[in-house]
């Protein structure tokens, strides 16, 4: 039987520079579970991505703090479970004071690596707080708590949605830098094109912290795209259109975006980027896939 063209073949990476290397610093990006089947469910995911040894795992912060005890819960867990466990913290809605405390607490849980976020309002939430920006929470944490956190910034090689322009976006990363952050991981992405043309002009800053890229594994066609469409991600033509000529078949998908992906990575490792970020969404099979196609994992 004839393959379609858009059928999607199970790739072959064995001659494959990348593979033959060893595997990039890896990190993995969870969420806090709302239920208790959900916090059981992501044990067994840890448990599951472990195995490639991330140099972190983070978990993130609800917008206004909707998920903070969540957050620590997870990762006081991670801790406990003798990996470095690495907390989000969004500003916004924060005063000086509860930033403060938030931190205090973190630094007594054993945390010394924070994502310091601006975040988004919620609805219905009041006031912004005292933090404007991301670079004001950077100032404010390498101020108060010097050499107690390493501190990553968000990087938007394709420019931030609610940034004015490209350049006003670069400039505000930029100033975060400048404010004490260490390094920096980006939103995702699918082109390495944009990822290298970010970098490139960054250097021009005289910035020469490591820019982690950020990954996706793509396993639902659906929520990719509203993903996508929400933060700024351009999603090409022609992954659009094969995702949405699959229709609901969710093996093909899969199989695609395992293809994409793995691609993705290659290209991204052999250009020498300092590591790999992926967001899991609290599921590890699209990973563990990813890296055993790139020889990460035995096979």
């Amino acid at each position: 039987m004839t393959s379609s063209p858009l059928t999607p073949r199970a790739p072959s990476f064995e001659s494959s520079p990348a593979c033959a290397s060893s595997p990039p610093a890896l990190s993995v990006e969870f969420f806090p579970p709302k239920t208790a089947q959900g916090v059981e469910r992501l044990r067994q995911v840890r448990q599951e991505l472990y195995v490639l040894k991330p140099e972190f795992c983070s978990v993130t912060f609800g917008a206004g703090g909707s998920t903070q005890e969540g957050t620590l819960q997870t990762v006081q867990e991670i801790i406990n479970e003798g990996h470095v466990g690495v907390a989000h913290y969004s500003c916004v809605g924060a005063t000086a004071a509860s930033a403060r405390a938030h931190l205090t607490r973190l630094a007594a849980m054993g945390v010394h690596r924070l994502v310091a976020l601006r975040g988004d309002l919620p609805s219905g939430f009041g006031s912004s707080g005292e933090f404007t920006y991301a670079k004001d929470l950077v100032a404010f944490v390498a101020r108060e708590f010097p050499g107690q956190f390493h501190i990553e910034v968000a990087a938007y090689p394709e420019t931030h949605p609610q940034a004015r322009s490209y350049p006003a976006d670069l400039k505000a990363f930029v100033a975060k830098v400048n404010a004490g952050a260490h390094s920096a991981i980006t939103q995702y992405f699918f082109s390495a094109q944009a990822y290298r043309r970010f970098v490139d002009d960054v250097r021009t800053h005289s910035v020469d912290i490591p820019i982690v890229p950020g990954l996706m594994p793509i396993t639902n066609s659906t929520q990719l795209l509203r993903f996508s469409d929400a933060c700024g991600t351009e999603v090409p033509r022609w992954i659009r259109q094969r995702l949405e000529s699959y229709g609901d078949d969710q093996a093909s998908i899969k199989a695609f975006g395992l293809e994409v992906m793995t691609r993705l990575c290659e290209e991204l490792v052999r250009g020498g980027v300092p590591g790999i970020h992926f967001y899991s969404l609290n599921h590890s099979e699209a990973i563990l896939s990813i890296s055993k196609n790139l020889g990460w994992l035995s096979k």
